[in-house]
């Protein structure tokens, strides 16, 4: 099924290098080359993935993916030249689905881009039930929507699919690795800290206290544990 991708990237050459893999998978692809216009186009033209270069004239990668964060659940994609974890994690802590460093093949973009669609597109289950709670949190698995109490709480698509995984069977323990395979999926080409980053961001939305979590137990040395056991 042919999607939208808009590119935010100020490297022409990468844009239209990009550009053609992306169109030999069947993409419709927009493009913008500095962060106040790629804003404009994620808005007007709600794009089912976003490529987000980090250093952008004007207002840069992370800025712009912290306000699409605050408006969207978009996946999306990062680009970026630093390869210190510390740099990359700070991408994932604000909502990023995937990153890949530069320089990259366009190849393995068209790859990562792919890989994180069909993980969207999947959803989070086919069968079995339609709701999950536990205490006052509410996921609805067919409309995508979480509630605590009333209030519904916007998540990313991967922090989702992690809150279902967690979520479907209370008092396991799950490795990083079963995680890595289960939400990222089995050609997800990244490091166990990204499952902490993703940690972070649900503990911030839904636990009343993120520095003495109720929901989300950590289980040192093995990984993480939703409920009691």
């Amino acid at each position: 099924m042919p999607r939208t991708v808009l590119i935010v990237e100020d490297d022409p050459n990468t844009v239209e290098l990009v550009r053609l893999y992306l169109r030999r998978d069947g993409h419709k692809v927009l493009a913008a080359s500095e962060g106040l216009e790629g804003l404009r186009l994620a808005r007007e033209a709600r794009p089912d993935l976003v490529v987000l270069d980090l250093m952008l004239p004007g207002l840069d990668g992370m800025e712009v993916c912290r306000i699409l964060r605050e408006e969207s659940d978009v996946p999306i994609v990062m680009l970026t030249a630093r390869v210190e974890e510390e740099d990359r994690l700070s991408g994932l802590d604000l909502g990023a689905d995937d990153y890949i460093t530069k320089p990259f093949s366009p190849r393995e973009l068209a790859a990562r881009i792919r890989a994180v669609l069909r993980r969207t597109a999947n959803g989070a289950v086919d069968r079995g039930p339609t709701e999950l709670r536990y205490g006052n949190i509410t996921v609805n698995l067919r409309l995508r929507a979480v509630h605590i109490g009333a209030t519904p709480v916007r998540l990313t698509p991967t922090e989702f699919r992690f809150l279902v995984l967690l979520m479907g069977q209370p008092g396991r323990t799950f490795t990083r690795e079963e995680i890595m395979d289960k939400v990222f999926g089995s050609d997800f080409d990244g490091f166990d800290r990204a499952v902490d980053a993703h940690v972070y961001n649900l503990r911030r939305k839904l636990e009343p206290d993120p520095q003495r979590p109720s929901h989300i137990h950590t289980i040192y040395g093995v990984g993480y544990r939703f409920g009691d056991a």
